[in-house]
Formats: C-alpha cells, sequence, structure tokens
C-alpha cells in the first residue's frame, strides 16, 4: 500500500467530499448514480457509514460492526451529518501510533496506513460518482485521484476480482481521459451519459 503518510490525503479527500455533499439538493436524493445499485440518497448513506467505520477502526473498534445508513437522515442534514463522522476520523487517526498498528478492514488485517489509504480510494471514488450524479458542480482535485488510482492499480488488480471483489470488472477509459475517469474505469463505472 502506499508507504506515504496518507492522513493528509485523506483529510483533502474528506473537505472536497464535504464541499460536494453541501451541493446536493433533496429533489436530487432520488437521481441514479453511477453505482447502479444506489441512488443519491443511498450513495450519500454509503460515504457516511464507510467513514463511520474508519473512525471506528482509528479509534481501535470493529469497524466491520458499522452498516451504511440512509433512511435515518433528513433531506437537509447530509452536510451536518457527513461533518460530524468526518471530524470523528481524523481525530480518530491522529496518533502517528495509528499508522503502523493493525487493524480490521473487510479486505483482512492491515496496518493503519494500509487501511487509511484503502478509505482514501473509496472516499475519492465516491465522490467521483455523487459529482456524476450531480452534474459535476465542483472541480474535484486531481491529486486526490491519481492517489486513489495508484492504490486501486496495487490492491485490486485486473485479473484477480472475482464476486467477492467490491467493485465491478475494470472498463476501457476513452482515450485523453482524465484521472477520475481512469480511476472510474478501474473500478468498474461508467458515466451516467456518454462524455
Amino acid at each position: 500500500m502506499n508507504a506515504m503518510d496518507p492522513r493528509p490525503v485523506y483529510n483533502r479527500a474528506t473537505e472536497q467530499a464535504a464541499a460536494l455533499i453541501k451541493t446536493v439538493r433533496p429533489d436530487q436524493l432520488t437521481g441514479p448514480t453511477p453505482c447502479t445499485e444506489f441512488d443519491v440518497r443511498t450513495l450519500l448513506g454509503h460515504i457516511v457509514g464507510g467513514s463511520l467505520r474508519i473512525a471506528v477502526v482509528g479509534e481501535g473498534g470493529d469497524g466491520l460492526a458499522v452498516r451504511p445508513f440512509a433512511d435515518d437522515v433528513a433531506d437537509d442534514a447530509w452536510t451536518t451529518v457527513y461533518d460530524e463522522v468526518r471530524t470523528r476520523v481524523l481525530r480518530a487517526w491522529a496518533s502517528d501510533d495509528r499508522m503502523a498498528a493493525p487493524v480490521r478492514v473487510p479486505w483482512g488485517e492491515v496496518p493503519g496506513r494500509a487501511a487509511l489509504s484503502g478509505y482514501v480510494m473509496e472516499l475519492v471514488t465516491h465522490t467521483w460518482d455523487l459529482s456524476e450524479s450531480l452534474g459535476h458542480p465542483l472541480e474535484l482535485d486531481p491529486d486526490l485521484a491519481e492517489f486513489a488510482l495508484t492504490t486501486a492499480r496495487r490492491v485490486l488488480p485486473d485479473p484477480e476480482r472475482d464476486e467477492q471483489t467490491p467493485f465491478a470488472d475494470v472498463l476501457a477509459a476513452p482515450e485523453g481521459a482524465d484521472t477520475y475517469r481512469q480511476l472510474a474505469a478501474w473500478l468498474g463505472r461508467a458515466p451516467l451519459s456518454p462524455a
């Protein structure tokens, strides 16, 4: 996994996600996403639930017990709920000791650095999903996509995916695709409408 400290990258990823979540209008919550099994509300629940999971892991708890949620958040409360969870994540991972300590995440027991890098990939990918769903209201940080794509290529090689892999098979990215589009394609996602 990435040898660098993923905390500054994760922090930037949470800032980007928070800014995008602030743009979500209640009338967009039932709209489609590149995650075909999610509408926007379910995707937001997945983002918040995944963030809560890595917060619990960072606190030394069982993150596998955390499940995504969407039904109990009011239409206009997503910004507040996400801000609370992301603050908790950043606090949970503030100690340098967390980077080397083994933690348990859905893909196994790994050092904290590897776990948090995986959640950068997750968050950045789902931020693209949300941006795509909302019609790209904000410009996304290409450096975050580069970190996420490097991580994705390392931990999710194309020929080793099976039904247990939480991402679909690799799709071909169009020639000249930006890093977010390459990341989306590597994780089996296609834009909602052709470019």
